[in-house]
C-alpha cells in the first residue's frame, strides 16, 4: 500500500510540475485593443516548422537597461497638467512597479532640438578657463525633471551628450550647422564650409555628402577645454545628486542640421577623444565610460576609420548607435566584439502618433537586442500637441498632452514599448531573435533573471499568421492576429 502511494504521489507531482510549466500568459495589442490578456500553454508538438529553436545553451546579450531621454519641451509639456496627472505619468515611466519601469536616463549637455531655445552652460567667448561656466538654465528645468523621476526610482543612472558645444568654440560661430531662414539666423554664406566644393555624393547611404570640416575648432586650446568643459558639466551635476556614468563626445556627428548640431570628420573625432576628452575623464572622472557615439550613419568606412586607430580600444569602452547606424551595427559588432554597444536614440517619426509607429517602434526594438545592444534609450517620454521642435520637426512621443483640455493620450506607441519593458528585466538574457523585415513576423526570444522565457513577436501583415517557437522539449503554438504585438511570459 505504501509502494502504490508513493508511486501515486510522483505521479502526480511530475503531473503537476508538467502542467504548471506550460503555463503562458498573453499579451496582446491591436489598434483600438491594447493589453489584452490571456493564457495559452505550451505543446508537446511543432504546428508548423519553428521560426525559432532553443535548446538552452544560447545567449546573445544580457540586457541592462531601458531609458528616456529629459527634454525641456517634455518637461513643459508634463507641467500643462493637473499634479495628480503628473505623478501617475511619472510612476508609469520610472518605478519599478509601473508600466515601462525606465532604470536610465539621457539629456543633452547644452541646448538640442527639444530644448526651449539654444543655450549652453558657457556662451563667453574666449573664456578657456570657465570661468563662467553653470547650469543655471538646467536647475530650472532639466534637473526638476530628473529629480521628480527620482522620486519614484532613486537609481537611476544617467547618461549625456552635447549636440552643440558652445558657439564660440565651432567654426561657424553659431549653434546650427547649416542656415535655415525660417528656424536660424545663420549667414548662408557659411554653409559653404560644411562641403566646400566637394561634389561626391553616396547613394543610398546617409549624409549623401560627407562634411570636410570639423565644426568644432581644432586648435589644442579649444580641445581641452572643451574637454573640461565635459567633466565641470559632470562635477556640476554630481552635486545636484545626480550622477552621470556614461558620455558620448556628440550626437549625431552626421545629422548637418538647422537646428543645434556639430559636423565632426573621423580624424577629428580621433583627436579630439583619444587625446583630450578620454585623458580628461580619467583624470578627474574615472567612473565615468567614454562611447563612441553617438552613432547616425551607414558608412561603414567611416566609423571603421575610428575605431580601427591604434588609440580606440583604450579610449572607448563601448559604442553607441541611433538611425541609419544601426544599419551597420551586425557588422560592426562582428568586426568589433570587445565593445558593449547600446542603442542611444529611438526613431521619433513625424507625429503622427499612430499604429504604425508602434510597430515600427516593436521592431526597432527587436532589431537592437537581436543584435547585441544591452541597453536601449527612448526618445521623449512626453510631448503636447503635434509634439513640434523649436525648429519646426514634429515628432512623436510615448505619452501626448493636449495642451487646451489638459488631458493626456498613451500613444499606441507606449504599449509597443510596454510590451517590452514590461516583461524583459535587467539582467535578462536574450537569447534569439529574428528580425520582421521579409516576412513581418519580428520574433525574440529571453530569458528573464528568474530562468523563465519570455517570447516576443509582432504580426505587421494583415492576415492572421501561425508562429511556432521552439522552447526546449516544448513547443509555443500561436496564431496571431494582424498588425498585432504579442508577449508571452512562461510560467
Amino acid at each position: 500500500m505504501k509502494k502504490r502511494t508513493a508511486s501515486l504521489l510522483f505521479i502526480i507531482k511530475v503531473f503537476t510540475t508538467t502542467v504548471s510549466a506550460q503555463q503562458v500568459d498573453w499579451t496582446a495589442s491591436t489598434e483600438g485593443k491594447v493589453w489584452e490578456q490571456s493564457k495559452t500553454k505550451l505543446e508537446k508538438s511543432a504546428r508548423i516548422d519553428p521560426v525559432l529553436k532553443i535548446e538552452g545553451d544560447e545567449n546573445i546579450v544580457t540586457f541592462k537597461a531601458w531609458g528616456t531621454c529629459f527634454n525641456e519641451r517634455g518637461w513643459d509639456a508634463l507641467n500643462m497638467l493637473p499634479r495628480k496627472e503628473q505623478e501617475n505619468i511619472l510612476s508609469d515611466l520610472f518605478s519599478p512597479e509601473g508600466d515601462l519601469r525606465f532604470t536610465m536616463g539621457r539629456f543633452s549637455m547644452n541646448g538640442n532640438d527639444y530644448a526651449r531655445d539654444w543655450y549652453s552652460c558657457d556662451e563667453i567667448s574666449g573664456d578657456f578657463e570657465l570661468k563662467y561656466f553653470n547650469i543655471d538654465r538646467d536647475k530650472t528645468t532639466l534637473i526638476p525633471f530628473i529629480k521628480a523621476a527620482q522620486h519614484y526610482n532613486p537609481d537611476l543612472s544617467f547618461w549625456i551628450s552635447p549636440w552643440s558645444p558652445p558657439s564660440w568654440m565651432k567654426i561657424n560661430h553659431y549653434y546650427s550647422v547649416v542656415s535655415n531662414a525660417e528656424h536660424n539666423k545663420l549667414d548662408p554664406k557659411l554653409d559653404y564650409l560644411l562641403f566646400e566644393d566637394i561634389e561626391k555624393t553616396y547613394d543610398g547611404l546617409f549624409p549623401g555628402k560627407l562634411a570636410v570640416n570639423d565644426y568644432f575648432i581644432q586648435d589644442p586650446r579649444y580641445l581641452e577645454t572643451y574637454a573640461n568643459y565635459f567633466c565641470k558639466f559632470i562635477s556640476a551635476y554630481d552635486k545636484e545628486g545626480i550622477p552621470i556614468n556614461m558620455v558620448m563626445f556628440q550626437n549625431e556627428p552626421w545629422s548637418y542640421t538647422p537646428y543645434p548640431g556639430c559636423a565632426w570628420t573621423p580624424e577629428g573625432i580621433i583627436r579630439f577623444n583619444a587625446e583630450y576628452l578620454a585623458p580628461a575623464l580619467k583624470e578627474q572622472h574615472p567612473e565615468v565610460d567614454l562611447y563612441f557615439g553617438t552613432i547616425n550613419t551607414n558608412h561603414y568606412e567611416v566609423i571603421d576609420e575610428v575605431l580601427s586607430a591604434p588609440r580606440m580600444p583604450e579610449t572607448f569602452k563601448g559604442v553607441g548607435f541611433q538611425w541609419e547606424g544601426g544599419q551597420i551595427l551586425p557588422r560592426l559588432r562582428e568586426k568589433y566584439p570587445n565593445y558593449k554597444y547600446v542603442q542611444t536614440e529611438s526613431e521619433c517619426g513625424w507625429g503622427a502618433f499612430d499604429w504604425g509607429a508602434a510597430e515600427h517602434t516593436f521592431n526597432l526594438i527587436n532589431h537592437y537586442l537581436g543584435n547585441g545592444c544591452e541597453e536601449y534609450t527612448f526618445w521623449n517620454a512626453i510631448l503636447a500637441d503635434d509634439g513640434v521642435s523649436g525648429w519646426g520637426w514634429k515628432q512623436n512621443a510615448l505619452i501626448r498632452v493636449d495642451s487646451k483640455a489638459k488631458t493626456t493620450t498613451y500613444t499606441p506607441e507606449y504599449f509597443a514599448v510596454k510590451h517590452y519593458t514590461h516583461y524583459l528585466a535587467p539582467d535578462s538574457k536574450v537569447v534569439a531573435f529574428k528580425n520582421g523585415k521579409e516576412d513581418k513576423l519580428p520574433v525574440m526570444v529571453v530569458k528573464n533573471p528568474e530562468g523563465q522565457y519570455v517570447v516576443f513577436t509582432g504580426n505587421f501583415s494583415d492576415e492572421n499568421k501561425e508562429v511556432t517557437v521552439k522552447l526546449g522539449k516544448q513547443f509555443l503554438n500561436v496564431s496571431l492576429r494582424p498588425h498585432s504585438l504579442n508577449t508571452f511570459q512562461i510560467k
